[in-house]
């Protein structure tokens, strides 16, 4: 027998007019949820909706509950109970909702010969060059001393001004072409550009600092000091649209891991009566190594289980959250670089996630030799793969570029610990980590109906 056949998803997909307002919906979901908090606002608003209940209000937890836990504003999970009792298992999609960016600092603001800016730390990896000449908005919130919050997005809407972090012009750049690549930006060189209109009846010294933190404290009653309580977030302005001639791409800023998100949300909006009790997870600190206590290295998922299965049997029991957590079979849904033939001197071609073939099973992630990384078992491989060739999905397999050329880990390493199945599952995108990354049409189509078919299976 020869090997698997290359496919295209576009051959099978006939998108369905629920699939065609997806997109729609896709597109506004990458456009307003821009930071964890406001992403997981938005996902929690459609839960609630569709009759997700707070798991404080749940009083018993059975067949067909609907249940919905969040994290500190960032992060979250939702479940709806099978028929099958939790301590049997359960099927699970983890993905992460935090994206690369850029972070102000706890100080941030200054001003330098009549110009003022914003210090940053970027968060994630990403290429610093890629961050500078471009329109940048300020999306976060501020906790005043007194425990006041303080929303903040601006750089979104026509009316309002942007951000820019300045470039050197490429006239006196000679010295910075000489550079490496991720050294012609530095870190500290990443200082978002705020103004230069300086208050009138002050001093001589720092005058425009002093406007813009007047303007602040007039528009969101901000003070200096508060901006050590501040959780602000320097992101690309703009909406996601739609992008190539045929309007098969999308493009729009973090995708990695939102587009997972959003297509696990809508695999469980899917789901009626599941035979397993069916959880999404949707965790924060992904994109810096899972750690704080809304990062999937915390123990919100192994804590929500312990709820559940007491509201299940009446007393809490932790053996049987041990062999719940066991017995689950889950997929680490995040994103893989997709095959571009611009840089196809860092990819296995044979190896290689590409744009418009599907949904992407990765049965290890990780760097050099495998270093960092949960390699899935090819019992729980085998078996979604009959899941998906049963509902007739699209799909393909692939790993992170060449051995050498660098890797990336995923959420995975962190579930299978408690002993779970688990399975990196979700699609190749292009430009990954950049301002605009761009995603494949056919192959969010074909992770929403494969995530249903995994969180629906019967077996």
């Amino acid at each position: 027998m020869g090997s698997k056949k290359v496919k295209s998803a576009w051959d099978e997909l006939r998108m369905s007019e629920k699939e065609c307002q997806a997109m729609t919906e896709y597109l506004s979901f990458l456009s307003k949820g821009k930071t964890e908090r406001e992403s997981w606002q938005i996902i929690e608003g459609w839960a609630r909706k569709a009759g997700f209940v707070s798991l404080d209000e749940v009083k018993l937890f059975g067949s067909g509950q609907k249940v919905r836990l969040e994290v500190r504003d960032k992060a979250g999970i939702l479940a709806i109970g099978g028929l099958r009792p939790l301590s049997e298992g359960f099927r699970l999609i983890v993905t992460h909702i935090d994206a690369p960016r850029l972070d102000l600092k706890q100080r941030p603001l200054y001003e330098e010969e009549g110009l003022a800016f914003f210090k940053t730390h970027y968060y994630g990896g990403i290429k610093k060059y890629q961050w500078t000449a471009l329109p940048l908005a300020l999306h976060g919130i501020v906790i005043l001393r007194d425990g006041q919050r303080v929303e903040i997005v601006i750089g979104e809407e026509e009316e309002e001004p942007i951000f820019t972090i300045c470039d050197l012009l490429p006239h006196l750049a000679k010295d910075q072409n000489n550079k490496k690549l991720r050294e012609a930006i530095s870190g500290e060189g990443l200082n978002l550009l705020l103004g230069h209109n300086p208050s009138t009846g002050e001093s001589e010294e720092e005058r425009v600092k002093s406007s813009i933190l007047i303007l602040l404290k007039e528009t969101y009653g901000i003070e200096e000091d508060d901006f050590v309580s501040a959780e602000l977030e320097v992101v690309p302005a703009g909406k996601a649209r739609y992008a190539g001639l045929d309007r098969s791409f999308i493009a729009g800023y973090g995708q990695d891991d939102r587009i997972c998100s959003f297509a696990a949300w809508k695999a469980l909006e899917e789901i009626k009566e599941p035979e397993w009790t069916t959880i999404v997870v949707f965790a924060d600190k992904e994109e810096i190594g899972s750690d704080s206590n809304t990062g999937m290295k915390a123990r919100f998922l192994e804590n929500f289980i312990a709820e559940l299965i007491t509201l299940q049997n009446g007393s809490y029991d932790g053996l049987m959250v041990r062999r719940a957590m066991a017995r689950a079979k889950a997929l680490s849904a995040d994103v893989t670089g997709g095959y571009d033939p611009n840089y196809a001197e860092v990819m296995d071609k044979l190896n290689s996630a590409y744009l418009g073939r599907g949904l992407v099973i990765s049965k290890y992630t990780g760097s050099g030799g495998k270093y960092e990384t949960s390699d899935a078992n090819p019992e729980f491989v085998a078996e979604v793969r009959r899941i998906l060739d049963d509902a007739k999905i699209t799909w393909q397999t692939a790993e992170l570029g060449k051995v050498d050329q660098g890797g990336g880990g995923t959420i995975a390493q962190y579930m299978a610990v408690y002993g779970m199945e688990v399975l990196d599952c979700g699609v190749g995108i292009l430009s990954m980590h950049s301002p605009w990354e761009i995603s494949s049409v056919a192959d969010l189509v074909m992770m929403m109906r494969g995530y249903h078919a995994f969180l629906g299976y019967r077996g």
